[in-house]
């Protein structure tokens, strides 16, 4: 318990003890139950959705295009991989749809690289509303998340529609429709990372550096480029292959969209665990440092 909890609960109890009323007082700066603090939460939906959708209109809007690059920027970055790796070094390693397997890979990486490179930043970015408003700080790392899924809907339709007119062509089948559930999955795998690395990014601020470089690990690991198991064997390798959420992310995005199947329950199981365990660990731990998040700020 902080010094200024205690504080807190001296100045309540001396005025209980007078018997004046403290039940409206509610102390600045310190963390509420986990219950209460939920419940604060969902009193505010409505602005952290309000917020996030704000933030996707204006980000863009000193550019000449606006917010036509949320549409430009994915479909830049699977470009440039696509003639690096293709046209240029041909590693297409005798797949049938290699510009596919790139575009896909590209583009749903993304997400969840920025919630592991820009987590950190997450309270940082936030300090003129925490200086100002008194509100879970929780509020900041779900409307981050919720922008990120506006703007990936965007990068959704193009990526759907490069893969459909780039040769050899994917057209859509009826495991599309599994789509929205990778995508919600995808959601609270990136929330629980935003959860967790904001906390760390409040204590270490130099994360955000050392996330650039796992970010390029990351991006090899998990066969976001080529198919990973074709160039490793190593059982401890493929292990830590195989424990990667984003490994069975992608290999879900490109069973649906690509092959036309439901992928194996494995897939499913391994990144429904992660999501669900990460957003559940990531909010507890968020929420265990409350108290510390206004100060210095």
């Amino acid at each position: 318990m902080s010094g200024d909890t205690r504080t807190a609960q001296k100045i309540i109890g001396a005025l209980e003890a007078k018997d004046l009323s403290a039940g409206d007082l509610t102390p600045v700066g310190v963390r509420p139950r986990l219950g209460e603090y939920i419940s604060q939460l969902w009193e505010r939906r409505h602005f952290i959705w309000m917020d996030a959708r704000h933030r996707v209109a204006t980000q863009n809007s000193r550019n000449r295009l606006g917010s036509l690059w949320l549409v430009l920027k994915p479909m830049l970055d699977a470009v440039m991989y696509y003639v690096v790796f293709v046209l240029i070094l041909g590693v297409t390693r005798d797949m049938v749809n290699y510009a596919a397997y790139v575009i896909i890979g590209v583009m749903m990486f993304r997400s969840t690289m920025r919630s592991i490179g820009q987590g950190p930043n997450t309270l940082q970015s936030g300090k003129a509303m925490i200086r100002a408003f008194s509100f879970p700080r929780a509020s900041l790392a779900i409307s981050s998340e919720i922008r990120d899924a506006l703007q990936m809907t965007y990068a959704v339709a193009t990526m759907l529609v490069m893969i459909a007119i780039i040769p050899p062509h994917v057209f859509p089948k009826m495991t599309w429709l599994l789509l929205p559930v990778v995508f919600a999955m995808q959601f609270f795998l990136n929330l629980g990372i935003t959860f967790f690395m904001a906390r760390i990014g409040q204590v270490f601020p130099d994360t955000t550096q050392l996330m650039t470089f796992a970010g390029r690990f990351l991006m090899y690991g998990s066969g976001v480029l080529f198919p990973v198991e074709r160039f490793l064997s190593h059982p401890v390798a493929m292990a830590l292959i195989t424990a990667n959420p984003i490994y069975h992310l992608l290999a879900l995005y490109r069973g649906i969209l690509m092959d036309g199947v439901i992928p194996p329950v494995e897939h499913w199981a391994v990144l429904g665990g992660w999501a669900a365990g990460l957003t559940l660990f990531g909010f507890l731990f968020f929420w265990q440092g409350e108290e510390s998040y206004g100060a210095g700020q």
